[in-house]
Parts: C-alpha cells; sequence; structure tokens
C-alpha cells in the first residue's frame, strides 16, 4: 500500500535534497556541452570557430580513449541537487517552497528527501 505523505514532513529550515530529470538540451555541441573555447575567427582559423577541434592520438595508439569529451546529447538524466534548504510550508495547499537550483522544467515531477550529507 502507499502511504501519502504529506508536506509538513518537512520544517521550514530543513536541509533536503532534491532528485529530477534535468531540462533536454538536445544535441549540442563541445562550447555549450564542456565549456570549451572558441578558436579566434580573424587570420585563417577557417569557418571552424565553434568546433571541437582535435581530438585523438597519433599512430599509437590510434583511436579516441572512452569518455573524450566531444559533442553529444546534453540534459534530459536524472540530477539530485544537495542541501537545499526548506524556507516555506503550506500545510493547508500541500506545499513546499525551496531555496536554490532545483532541477527539471516548470511542472516537471521531483523528489524530496531527507539531505544525506547535512
Amino acid at each position: 500500500m502507499c502511504e501519502l505523505i504529506k508536506a509538513d514532513t518537512f520544517a521550514v529550515g530543513d536541509k533536503v535534497d532534491v532528485t529530477a530529470t534535468s531540462k533536454g538540451k538536445g544535441y549540442a555541441g563541445v562550447i555549450k556541452r564542456w565549456n570549451f573555447q572558441r578558436l579566434k575567427e580573424s587570420h585563417g582559423s577557417g569557418p571552424v570557430a565553434r568546433h571541437g577541434g582535435s581530438n585523438g592520438c597519433c599512430s599509437d595508439p590510434s583511436r579516441v580513449f572512452p569518455g573524450q569529451k566531444m559533442a553529444g546529447h546534453l540534459g534530459a538524466e536524472r540530477v539530485t541537487v544537495q542541501n537545499l534548504t526548506v524556507v516555506k510550508v503550506d500545510a493547508e495547499n500541500n506545499l513546499i517552497a525551496i531555496k536554490g537550483a532545483v532541477p527539471g522544467p516548470k511542472g516537471g515531477i521531483v523528489v524530496i528527501h531527507d539531505s544525506v550529507k547535512a
């Protein structure tokens, strides 16, 4: 059986961890995804100012190592933000106000639980 948990389980000033699915940003280049720097756009660098540049070794080992920072899918993954503070609890409307960077889009589903580090 599921037990109904109300907002008054938490009190003002409690430290909580919030878990949700982060906002998806689709296919992103290395500048947006990994904060790489741009190449200069003058003096013959060509139309590649936002490209990733060189990413592998030469003849030995002749491959790109796993985990190399490259362009790809960004966001839409499970994220936990720790040690956020409960600033307001509205028991009548069953609402909790949390200060900090709560992951996910507006109206998204989040899981709130007691902090493991505080």
